[in-house]
């Protein structure tokens, strides 16, 4: 257990929260692969020790990993790490503690996968049941992405822009998905260049413009679409 020990930061700032601590010193270490997939945690009084708190914090902290299906307690045995497959990815603390690490490039191509599998229904849907006060907003966060002065502006505006149009679907089960495409979004800035080329930025502004107008024509297959060359292009 020596290097899931190493891994851990018992005096990770989380707000003064000790139960936030507990949750992500061990589940930033599970994220990065210690302990590995069936493998146990240390033994509890080993942990409130590392951690400086009571059986009663670890407990909850431990619930709360359970929670994101990441850990099992099982009694006489310990608490194990489960199958990554069995974790909660839509968990935006946990998508979190990906970004933070060093992802895969399969993880990347999973976010991907699943930005298609959502997001071109989502724009369809936005263009039957969008409200005057959808397309404000989606002409608003497209012209935000126009002016954006770096970066930074341009990647809040454009995370603004996806999550609009969730709401514009009008499907409340979409807002599940909302963290997992703000990860997405989130990787793709840290892997790109940090000073993107105006006309890189123009074309991207420019796809999403596509989308926004077809939304406020009504054509679902034209908004269906945008949204695809959007996703391949990022």
């Amino acid at each position: 257990m020596g290097k899931f020990l190493d891994l851990i930061d018992p005096g990770l700032s989380t707000g003064g929260s000790n139960h936030g601590r507990v949750v992500e010193g061990i589940g930033r270490a599970i994220v990065a692969g210690e302990p590995p997939d069936g493998e146990l945690l240390p033994r509890d009084e080993e942990l409130i020790e590392v951690f400086g708190v009571s059986r009663t914090v670890l407990r909850e902290a431990m619930k709360t990993l359970a929670a994101k299906g990441m850990v099992v307690a099982k009694a006489r045995v310990g608490t194990r790490v489960r199958p990554r497959r069995e974790w909660n990815m839509f968990d935006a603390q946990l998508l979190r503690w990906h970004l933070d690490g060093e992802p895969s490039c399969r993880f990347y191509q999973q976010l991907f996968e699943m930005r298609l599998a959502f997001e071109p229904f989502a724009a369809r849907l936005a263009a039957e049941n969008a409200t005057a006060a959808d397309l404000d907003r989606l002409a608003a966060c497209v012209e935000a992405m126009r002016s954006a002065q770096d970066q930074t502006e341009f990647s809040l505006a454009d995370m603004e822009f996806h999550r609009a149009v969730f709401d514009a679907a009008g499907n409340a089960f979409f807002q599940s998905v909302v963290s997992l495409v703000e990860a997405a979004l989130l990787s793709l800035l840290r892997r790109s260049s940090p000073d993107p080329h105006p006309e890189e930025l123009r074309k991207i502004c420019d796809g999403h413009q596509l989308i926004a107008d077809a939304i406020a024509c009504r054509q679902p297959a034209k908004a269906h679409d945008a949204m695809i060359k959007v996703i391949d292009v990022g």
